[in-house]
């Protein structure tokens, strides 16, 4: 997980993943960050360039009811997702390379050692529905979608 990511990279945005059938509120957030320069790269052709760097905080939330209504925040950081951008499949041999990106999950308790082994079935998965935005979903990134 790179050092510093909170302030030399840039917000990107939130995604709420909605509580359990029947529970009130969110059971994640996600908050992402890009590396400078990503999201001008994005939005000036529909790809991030080589190298480019997308970091995903994964929290667990506390809901609770508030006078404006029932409200979830971030309480406890799970782990990273942090994808890296490489294009020219430098990695062939390794299960967290590939489809134009590195993925990788790292937990809470050790921001150095991924946990990823295969990110076609660990990581592509969840992503396929955005492969035509280079395995990203930009809708719900403010700075992203507005410029396609």
């Amino acid at each position: 997980v790179p050092l510093h990511y909170r302030t030399q990279y840039q917000f990107l945005g939130s995604w709420a993943i909605a509580a359990d059938k029947g529970a009130p509120g969110s059971k994640a957030i996600h908050d992402v960050y890009a590396s400078p320069g990503a999201i001008a790269s994005y939005r000036r052709d529909g790809h991030f360039p080589d190298g480019a760097v997308l970091v995903k905080e994964v929290f667990e939330t506390s809901t609770m009811p508030m006078t404006t209504g029932t409200v979830s925040h971030a309480e406890n950081l799970k782990g990273w997702f942090v994808m890296v951008k490489e294009s020219k499949n430098l990695h062939p041999d390794s299960g967290r390379w590939g489809d134009g990106w590195a993925w990788s999950w790292f937990n809470a308790d050790n921001q150095s050692k991924t946990t990823t082994t295969n990110y076609k079935v660990q990581c592509l998965t969840c992503h396929e529905p955005a492969q035509k935005t280079d395995w990203i979903y930009v809708q719900g990134y403010p700075p992203l979608a507005a410029a396609r």
